[in-house]
């Protein structure tokens, strides 16, 4: 009986994180489009060929990261409706995507505002594989901080 309610506290808190995660990429997704299709013009053209180059290819890494986790995210929506199985979404092909990377060199040449989607959108992703790391290996090691107080949880409730 005490497990069935962890399980539930445990689904609810992952199903609130997912949302919260959603929320985040979408609206950053929406910042980023709404950046790089109109308002980076100026920053663009002020740069040299190559840095509008560069400029181009990051962009798309932001945008591949963002498709990415929401891609991620969707799929575990699919596993909180019921819509595919647990062990479904563990296959390779729904796993989050590796992120593009951004060299600190590259960053630093940036427009201000491009750095700071860069970064965030780079942050996001770090965070979301955090959380497809934990469930292809749900198991947290002996004595870590988190099963300590998932234990404490259980025997509160």
């Amino acid at each position: 009986m005490e497990l069935e309610r962890t399980d539930r506290i445990g689904v609810g808190v992952h199903r609130r994180l997912i949302d919260s995660f959603y929320v985040e990429a979408m609206l950053l997704a929406d910042e980023a489009r709404g950046y790089f299709d109109q308002g980076a013009r100026t920053a663009r053209d002020q740069l040299d060929p190559f840095g509008r180059v560069t400029f181009s290819c990051e962009s798309l890494k932001v945008t591949t990261r963002l498709m990415h986790i929401i891609a991620w995210l969707l799929t575990q929506r699919a596993v909180d409706a019921g819509e595919l199985s647990p062990r479904d979404a563990l296959d390779p092909s729904r796993r989050l995507g590796e992120a593009p990377v951004t060299e600190d060199d590259i960053l630093a040449q940036m427009p201000e505002d491009a750095q700071a989607l860069i970064v965030a959108s780079i942050d996001l992703h770090r965070r979301v594989a955090r959380l497809d790391g934990a469930q292809a290996d749900p198991e947290p090691p002996a004595d870590s901080p988190a099963q300590l107080l998932q234990a404490r949880l259980a025997m509160a409730f």
